[in-house]
């Protein structure tokens, strides 16, 4: 069965630099190029690498922009046709900056009138999906995809990254809330991950993680506090990780595995991906993902 990933497709427009700008001033790119981006994009094109059929359900404006990302993703064998289309409104797309550890600096955009109105999911048969996943820039959206994922008791994971909204509804809702450290510190207030994991806990009956970068993942299991390493690879670029490792997440929970091989299995995925130059492009497939799991 197909998964959905619900929130935002961004372009991306990316510029390597050496060193990433600390000040004000004028600074020399040394590559450009542009690429799909956004976390429940993204995590759809990891979906559907990994080898399940996927369908991305968000808004775009009806403009250029719109055309370049939702014929990137159908290439990658995602489905487009419940993307959210929207009169007279733009695009969101980010600036993005990677520097030569793989680093990146992302400022984002995303046009007022990109209506936030959920009434175009009212259309979506969400029963027909395995696992639901939704990231919280499109917090309306979100909410209401989490909503019919309990009325059909159907998974689902929240990409629980810093959001512009309060995203405690979101948090409630979802089975998997899987945080950024960013995210978490900003839900809980507290910059300790292990003590927000149990300060977010207190806020849903769902299980609760945080990636944290290098460090790898920490989640609660009956209380408990876990960890999972990431696996030492030769990083190019970290841009899209996260989005991955959600993807991944996704089709673990889909796949039934149980939390610590759910965690190994996104943190591979994510790792994998780092090794290699843009968001999606080097996200691997389901064979490279194995061969790795198996040595």
């Amino acid at each position: 069965m197909t998964i959905a990933c619900v929130g935002i497709t961004v372009l991306d427009r990316i510029q390597r630099v050496a060193n990433l700008p600390t000040t004000g001033g004028k600074y020399v790119a040394k590559d450009y190029f542009e690429v799909g981006g956004g976390p429940a994009a993204t995590a759809a094109v990891a979906v559907a690498k990994l080898g399940h059929p996927v369908d991305f359900i968000g808004r775009v404006g009806q403009d250029g922009v719109a055309d370049t990302m939702l014929t990137e993703l159908a290439s990658y064998g995602v489905g487009i046709d419940k993307a959210v289309h929207i009169n007279g409104a733009s695009s969101a797309f980010s600036a993005v900056l990677v520097d030569d550890e793989g680093e990146r600096m992302i400022i984002n955009y995303q046009d007022p009138s990109l209506s936030r109105d959920p009434k175009a999911l009212e259309s979506v048969d969400f029963s027909q999906y395995q696992t639901v996943l939704t990231d919280v820039r499109w917090p309306e959206g979100a909410k209401f995809a989490l909503e019919q994922a309990k009325r059909y008791s159907i998974p689902s994971v929240l990409d629980a990254d810093v959001a512009p909204d309060p995203i405690e509804d979101l948090v409630k809702l979802a089975d998997h809330v899987a945080f950024s450290e960013p995210g978490l510190e900003k839900f809980t207030g507290c910059n300790d991950p292990i003590e927000g994991l149990k300060l977010a806990q207190k806020q849903t009956d769902g299980k609760v993680y945080v990636t944290v970068g290098s460090k790898g993942c920490y989640w609660l299991e009956n209380g408990q506090v876990c960890h999972e390493p990431v696996i030492k690879v030769d990083v190019v670029d970290t841009t899209g990780a996260g989005d991955v490792f959600h993807g991944a997440l996704a089709v673990a929970v889909a796949e039934s595995k149980q939390s610590r091989e759910s965690i190994v299995f996104s943190n591979t995925v994510a790792a994998l991906k780092c090794t290699k130059r843009g968001g999606r492009e080097g996200i691997p497939t389901r064979t490279e993902v194995d061969q790795k799991l198996q040595k």
